[in-house]
């Protein structure tokens, strides 16, 4: 059986109350394999960046439980939390969210720099030179193109060796080219070198690099598919939304 990298159980996330409550997590049950790429996808307010956020340690529980391996993330004291995300989860994000004062190559080691680590100098370089960004070191992310600045927030990721990686709407910004590159890499990085990667995507092509899909409507888990391609992809969305 293979190990866990993260999951969730009878997972219920509320805003809100009364009249004005919105439950965007219904009781959710989801286990993510590691060293597997798996896709989250639903329509508009389905609940998937939220059940991402909420297994990353970004947001809170209502009720229910998530689990970064065996670690229950709602037991733990900020301090605590602040650790695992710091130490064993990486995050790819829209939005890049890279430190504009800092070089492409200082934005890579930050999170180690902050926790005072040694970060291993030959799987950085590794990394770096899979991604194709080791002449880009040196610039500040203004100086970068939107695929650059993704590419660098990927190795951002990947130095630290996490447990898993989450990636949130990661080829938002970028253009299919750019895109593809990214979730080539992203798909490389699992078959290569192990590492287990949660994606929420929108779109039934960045979905067809993943192992796995799992589909939310209305706050549930209802359907999944293995070995996606776009059209079998494409088609599940279709009939999700009716």
């Amino acid at each position: 059986m293979s190990a866990t990298a993260a999951r969730a159980v009878d997972a219920v996330k509320v805003y809100g109350a009364g009249e004005t409550e919105v439950r965007a997590l219904d009781r959710v049950t989801v286990e993510f394999e590691a060293g597997r790429f798996t896709a989250i996808m639903g329509p508009s307010g389905s609940g998937k960046s939220t059940l991402l956020h909420c297994l990353a340690g970004l947001d809170r529980l209502t009720s229910g439980a998530v689990f970064i391996g065996a670690t229950e993330l709602g037991t733990l004291r900020d301090a605590e939390l602040t650790r695992v995300r710091r130490d064993r989860i990486g995050f790819v994000f829209q939005a890049f969210n890279l430190v504009p004062t800092l070089t492409a190559a200082e934005n890579i080691t930050l999170p180690a720099d902050i926790a005072g680590r040694q970060v291993d100098a030959a799987w950085r370089d590794e990394v770096v030179g899979v991604l194709g960004i080791g002449a880009r070191l040196g610039h500040r992310p203004a100086e970068l193109s939107g695929g650059e600045q993704q590419r660098v927030a990927v190795a951002r990721a990947l130095v630290g060796r996490p447990e898993v990686v989450f990636a949130d709407e990661p080829t938002g910004n970028l253009d299919s080219r750019a895109g593809a590159e990214l979730l080539g890499f992203l798909a490389e990085a699992v078959t290569r070198y192990g590492q287990s990667v949660v994606m929420v995507t929108h779109d039934p092509v960045a979905a067809g690099y993943a192992d796995r899909v799992v589909f939310l409507a209305d706050g549930a888990v209802v359907d999944e598919l293995a070995d996606p391609t776009p059209a079998t992809v494409g088609a599940r969305m279709q009939a999700i939304r009716g």
